[in-house]
């Protein structure tokens, strides 16, 4: 039981003295990062299928 209560005790200590958090500026920055990066793979992928969708249309006569 000595061993959990000081692996807690260490984990608490590290994390509120040694962990440096971002600031909510930063978060807010990352976040935006994020969702746009997100939003352009979901229009390259987009485009990709709907590229493939016309090709497919045109060499075999039938919506993939």
């Amino acid at each position: 039981m000595e061993k959990l209560t000081l692996y807690l005790k260490e984990s608490y200590n590290e994390l509120v003295k040694n962990v440096s958090w971002p600031t909510a500026a930063q978060l807010q920055e990352s976040t935006l990062v994020v969702i746009v990066t997100a939003a352009v793979l979901t229009l390259v992928v987009f485009v990709m299928d709907s590229a493939c969708s016309v090709i497919f249309k045109n060499i075999y006569g039938v919506w993939s």
